[in-house]
């Protein structure tokens, strides 16, 4: 999609609609937000929408920031502590590996 050819308003809604998006556990819409509508936000001239997508792309970093930081920390751990937890390691387990741990 060419953001340059959309008017300023419809730039704010679809930007909206990617940071509302986001809330729906879908962070990779907050980071197709941060990427699409960076430039509109800190690089053009000043426009009346600007401020608002500067605001939406901002919680959007944010919240695409939090959501690596409780995956990767949740990662670790269960990768970590995985056969300590026994059955209930293995029951969290999408496919539950075989040998020693």
């Amino acid at each position: 999609m060419n953001l340059e050819r959309l008017p300023n308003e419809e730039k704010l809604s679809l930007c909206r609609k990617y940071y509302l998006g986001g809330f729906a556990f879908l962070p990779f819409l907050w980071l197709v937000n941060v990427v699409w509508f960076f430039k509109e936000a800190f690089v053009k001239p000043v426009y009346s929408e600007q401020l608002q997508i500067k605001t939406y792309v901002k919680r959007s970093a944010l919240g695409l920031l939090l959501w690596v930081t409780v995956l990767t920390t949740w990662i670790t751990i269960f990768q970590h502590y995985r056969a300590e937890w026994g059955e209930v390691g293995d029951y969290l387990s999408f496919t539950i590996p075989l040998g020693i741990p």
